[in-house]
């Protein structure tokens, strides 16, 4: 016992107890803590065992364990789907949540370990990280979930992302904290004070877009529907009446005013389409004369798609959008084949290896509402799924939360919404099974919400558009700009710090 623990006591030594420690610290600042001043410590700190790294391969694994410390504990709500059956599937809890993070930290390791290769200082640093976390959010169809930039979501520097959108917003914080980091190995009172400068710049440049009016109201209200289904009682026979029936009496609005729209969230009808047409008929006449929009599942020959319906009066459905950006393993399986081998299976498919996916982004055409860009769920973490041809009047998610738990999925959800509609200057509407449904303003605004874990609806006047963002017209182009300015502003330090020692 006493070589176990010389052994242990070994291999945890300060650097990787600080690397720990950081990662942590960068997770803190996530929904639902929402401690970004830790969340920038832990930035800092991490710059700062970059730093003392002496090889390529010690910033590596240094790299990969702040990496691993900030997705364990930021995306710790991973483990709740293997619960909803947990005699099924909860012997995969530790392969899921282990392997996520440790696979997820690679993308940062990569970037500490070519920062050292490189010799590109702690700007390029903050320019590879950023690159990072944008391939991260792209590679094997990408994961963006719990960016760092997500943590200035009650700031005004979240405002910025209208500008440079979450990954521009992501690497510009690795830039600060590696200022500070520098600012510190230099003890330079001067470089400190540049850098609380520079932020205050930033804050009063998000404060100043913060406090311009927003447009006037559409006019047309709107009312969203969270029946409050819970994802092990969901499918259940006997409990698909209860939710269907609570989505209905919701549905009715009593003391609240008339509605133009009514939306229901993602999979709220448990019937298929094909199957779907009394319940749909009796949505609309308890709607009218309001339409609404609802999610099912729709069967197609041999394939099926989680989908939303927009029908008109009677209950017709006049357009139909089928969800595209699937979720791994959630919603469809790779390699089905061979992982059927081994019992595994997608979550939210009842039976069979999934969904297919859609064809891609369609605008529902909502009468005197405008446009909106349906997004089902997981489609609302990706910025690029928000670029249409034709600008949304609004963006609608669809969502089923009950899958993410109570304590942090559903939180860091809502505040990725929130992301979207700074990004584009366009209000979201958010319908969610168990929470949190929202109504977001186009800077991101939380106008009205309904708790997690309970059932309710609102009814609330549509906001308006801002005029179209710099990001939603440039994507990642300024990322880009960042990224090479980061690079070279690395460089040119590193060169003249080695030219003033051989001096």
């Amino acid at each position: 016992m006493t070589r176990r623990w010389s052994r242990l006591a070994r291999h945890a030594t300060r650097p990787r107890l600080t690397a720990f420690a950081a990662g942590l610290c960068i997770a803190a600042g996530q929904a639902p803590l929402g401690l970004w001043p830790v969340a920038l410590l832990g930035l800092a700190l991490a710059a700062r065992v970059w730093i003392g790294a002496q090889a390529a391969r010690q910033a590596a694994f240094l790299g990969w364990l702040i990496g691993f410390a900030h997705f364990l504990f930021a995306l710790n709500w991973i483990v709740n789907p293997f619960l909803v059956e947990p005699w099924r599937h909860g012997w995969m809890i530790p392969f899921a949540l282990f392997l996520m993070a440790g696979g997820l930290a690679l993308f940062w390791a990569l970037a500490f370990c070519m920062a050292k290769i490189l010799k590109s200082g702690l700007s390029g640093l903050a320019a590879l990280w950023g690159l990072a976390e944008l391939a991260r959010g792209h590679v094997f169809t990408g994961f963006p979930w719990a960016m760092p930039g997500y943590v200035w979501i009650d700031t005004p520097v979240a405002q910025l992302a209208a500008l440079i959108g979450p990954y521009g917003l992501t690497m510009l914080g690795f830039a600060f904290a590696a200022l500070l980091a520098f600012a510190a190995q230099r003890r330079s009172v001067r470089l400190a004070g540049v850098s609380l400068v520079l932020f205050g710049l930033v804050w009063a440049g998000g404060a100043y877009r913060e406090a311009q009016p927003l447009p006037e109201k559409t006019g047309h209200n709107i009312r969203v529907v969270q029946p409050n289904a819970p994802q092990h009682l969901k499918w259940d026979p006997d409990y698909i009446p209860v939710f269907y029936n609570r989505a209905l009496e919701l549905t009715k609005g009593v003391g609240e005013a008339p509605a133009d729209l009514v939306v229901w969230p993602e999979t709220s009808v448990a019937a298929p389409l094909y199957a779907a047409g009394p319940y749909l008929e009796e949505i609309a006449q308890i709607a009218a004369p309001a339409r609404a929009i609802v999610g099912l599942n729709r069967v197609d020959g041999m394939q099926g798609y989680n989908s939303a319906v927009l029908l008109d009066e009677t209950g017709q459905v006049v357009e139909t959008y089928d969800k595209h950006h699937l979720v791994p393993f959630g919603e469809y399986m790779p390699l089905p084949g061979l992982l059927e081998r081994i019992g595994l299976r997608a979550f939210t498919a009842k039976n069979g290896y999934g969904y297919s996916a859609g064809r891609g982004q369609h605008l529902f055409d909502t009468g005197g509402l405008g446009h909106a860009l349906p997004l089902i769920c997981y489609e609302a973490i990706f910025p690029r799924d928000l670029r249409t041809q034709e600008r949304p009047d609004w963006l609608l998610q669809m969502t089923n939360d009950a899958w993410f738990g109570g304590f942090s999925g559903p939180q860091q959800s809502l505040v990725q919404a929130r992301f979207r509609a700074i990004e584009t200057g366009v209000p979201m509407v958010r319908a969610a099974n168990t929470g949190v449904s929202a109504l977001v303003d186009a800077r991101g605004g939380v106008i009205a919400q309904i708790p997690l874990g309970r059932s309710g609806a609102f009814t609330e006047a549509l906001p308006s558009a801002l005029p179209e963002t710099p990001y939603a017209r440039l994507g990642e182009l300024p990322v880009w700009v960042m990224l090479t300015l980061l690079v070279i502003g690395g460089w040119g330090t590193a060169r003249l710090t080695r030219d003033r020692k051989t001096d």
